[in-house]
């Protein structure tokens, strides 16, 4: 159960009415909706030069989204680039639920109006299965993150998952729950 969450109270008893209107669905059941979001990041040469680095980006992952993340690993050996196969490369975690709701209002609240020279998110990082991914360049923009404490610049991909394959009706339902996208 979902509780507390404004972008969750919104989508049920405005957005979804709204997107069946616009998109002329029989049933409101119809309306897209937001099923999962996914941050990755990928730390490549680094994480094989400092091993270190991979504990980092879980401990940072894990103050900002509440949720312990998986680390991600290389599926074949680049000898050029001194990496084998199954070497730690990444770490990424996916949200549902209570942690999704709650991350994205951070997100769309805190974190993305802390950003420089930030201009709106371009809307046409969506691929044709109605997800929007975007990339975030210092993850110091999260207040959980200390500015004094990072070693080096991080930043992360987030995948926002849709239930619906329309591009459209997908970019309607993120500029009606707040993400500022450029018009």
């Amino acid at each position: 159960m979902i509780k507390n969450s404004e972008i969750y109270n919104k989508y049920e008893n405005e957005i979804k009415n709204n997107l069946k209107v616009k998109f002329n669905h029989s049933s409101i059941m119809q309306s897209a909706k937001i099923e999962k979001v996914v941050i990755n990041i990928g730390l490549g040469k680094r994480a094989i030069a400092d091993k270190n680095i991979i504990n980092e980006a879980v401990s940072d992952i894990e103050k900002i989204t509440g949720q312990k993340p998986i680390i991600t690993k290389a599926k074949k050996s680049i000898a050029g680039f001194k990496l084998r196969e199954g070497m730690p490369i990444g770490v990424k975690v996916t949200l549902r639920g209570q942690y999704m709701y709650d991350f994205l209002e951070k997100l769309i609240n805190v974190s993305i109006p802390r950003i420089r020279d930030f201009r709106g998110l371009s809307n046409k990082s969506f691929d044709k299965s109605g997800n929007y991914t975007f990339g975030i360049k210092e993850l110091i923009v999260f207040p959980e993150i200390e500015f004094d404490k990072v070693k080096f610049m991080k930043g992360c991909d987030i995948t926002i998952v849709t239930s619906t394959n329309d591009n459209e009706e997908a970019k309607e339902l993120l500029y009606q729950i707040g993400m500022p996208l450029k018009k």
